[in-house]
Parts: C-alpha cells; structure tokens; sequence
C-alpha cells in the first residue's frame, strides 16, 4: 500500500497541489481502505477537516495509480 507521502506526492505532480493526510484518510475511509481508527482522531461520529469535493478526484487518481482502487 502506497504511504501518505506517497499520495501527496503524487498528487502534486498530477494536480498541482499537496492534499492534506486527513483528506487522504478521509476518502480511503470512503473507499473501506481503512483498517483502523486513528487514536489521535477528535471524534469517531464525524471528520473535523473532510475532504473538499473538488479535490477529491485527484486523491482517487492517485489511489488508481498506486492500485489501491480501480
């Protein structure tokens, strides 16, 4: 599985920008790519900072390009 750094990185090369690990963390949980809860997560019911729809295509692109979505 691809790191954080990883899928910022590629992000940035593709889209221009550096996501946030919580925006990253947020569409992986959207995915079921997630297998546990952080323990430094504010609240289990909601996300403080989810991702912006807008920016949500390029976090997936990166996952295509990793394989982690297809």
């Amino acid at each position: 599985m691809a790191t954080y750094e990883e899928i910022q990185e590629q992000v940035k090369i593709s889209a221009g920008y550096v996501p946030k690990t919580c925006w990253i963390a947020d569409v992986k949980a959207q995915h079921g790519l997630t297998t546990r809860e952080a323990p430094n997560r504010e609240s289990s019911a909601y996300r403080v900072h989810p991702c912006p729809a807008k920016k949500k295509g390029a976090i997936e692109a990166a996952f295509r390009h990793f394989g982690l979505i297809k």
